[in-house]
């Protein structure tokens, strides 16, 4: 039996090298890949705190030494952006919060009830999913014509929330058909409520499914161009997108200023990655946290 365990720690020994150097390998592999898809990001920010001047140089710039925020300054002092930060946020917010309740009722529904129509619903999910975008845009702007609102804040989530809820739906229903019942008829022999079992035990399971869903609600909202396009024609009433959209086509009539442009670009960005920021420590903090009795 010595002999055995002698000859399994010379195997462990000789293959301890080649797994070690594996991992280097993969590890360096790893970071190579995380630079190539960081630096765009980083040339974006890189040249927002660049000079035009610099920035039209035949000579690249790889690090903003004697950089400012003046590009940023002057986007945010041409009086445009803030209020279509305003629009995009609203809308950003109705749209993760409506459809993270109808969703999220919806996916309970066909997960623990039968009734009749369930797969009939469950198709028609994956049938909407189907049809481009493109093809509905001619009836969607006659129906926001036709009810006055176009141009509205409320006109444009309607038709978010509608074309994200499906999806969201199809998202919610696995984390919900993830969960055993079982949990919650345990809590109600314990001597919980249905309700009390539900939102004690069930819910908190759910919260990475919440978050997941509202993350991918939030990102469709917020850089959804070609809807806002056909809805919101009036320049006063802009999200985002529309807008920087509008300020490359404003610098195109003149020197294109690709410093202001750059500095445009990330200020769309920076809120998407606070929010995400907000929310990645809490996509897992709800996988255990109602599964224990204590």
């Amino acid at each position: 039996m010595t002999t055995n365990r002698v000859a399994e720690e010379t195997t462990t020994a000789q293959y301890r090298p080649r797994g070690r150097a594996n991992r280097v390998l993969l590890s360096a592999v790893g970071i190579l890949l995380a630079v190539v898809w960081i630096f765009p990001v980083y040339w974006m920010i890189n040249s927002a705190m660049l000079p035009n001047v610099v920035l039209q140089s035949r000579t690249p710039t790889f690090a903003p030494f004697g950089g400012s925020f003046d590009n940023f300054a002057s986007v945010i002092q041409g009086g445009t952006f803030l209020p279509a930060l305003g629009m995009s946020v609203v809308i950003a917010i109705i749209v993760v919060g409506c459809c993270l309740l109808f969703a999220f009722l919806a996916a309970l529904a066909i997960s623990r009830f039968r009734f009749r129509g369930r797969k009939a619903f469950v198709l028609a999910i994956l049938f909407i999913q189907m049809l481009p975008a493109e093809g509905l845009f001619i009836a969607q702007y006659k129906l926001m014509s036709s009810v006055h609102l176009l141009n509205t804040v409320l006109g444009v989530s309607i038709i978010y929330i509608a074309a994200v809820v499906p999806f969201t739906i199809w998202m919610l229903r696995g984390f919900v058909a993830g969960i055993p019942a079982d949990l919650e008829e345990a809590a109600m022999v314990d001597g919980l409520s249905r309700t009390q079992a539900f939102m004690r035990i069930t819910f908190p399971l759910l919260a990475p499914g919440l978050v997941a869903s509202g993350v991918y609600a939030f990102l469709q909202a917020w850089n959804e161009f070609t809807v806002a396009l056909v809805v919101l024609q009036d320049n006063a009433d802009q999200t985002l997108p529309l807008w920087l959209r509008g300020f490359i086509q404003a610098s195109a009539s003149r020197a294109i200023d690709w410093g202001q442009v750059m500095a445009a670009s990330t200020l769309v960005a920076v809120p998407v990655i606070i929010f995400f920021l907000f929310v990645q420590g809490r996509m897992t903090s709800g996988l255990v946290s109602g599964a224990v009795k204590g």
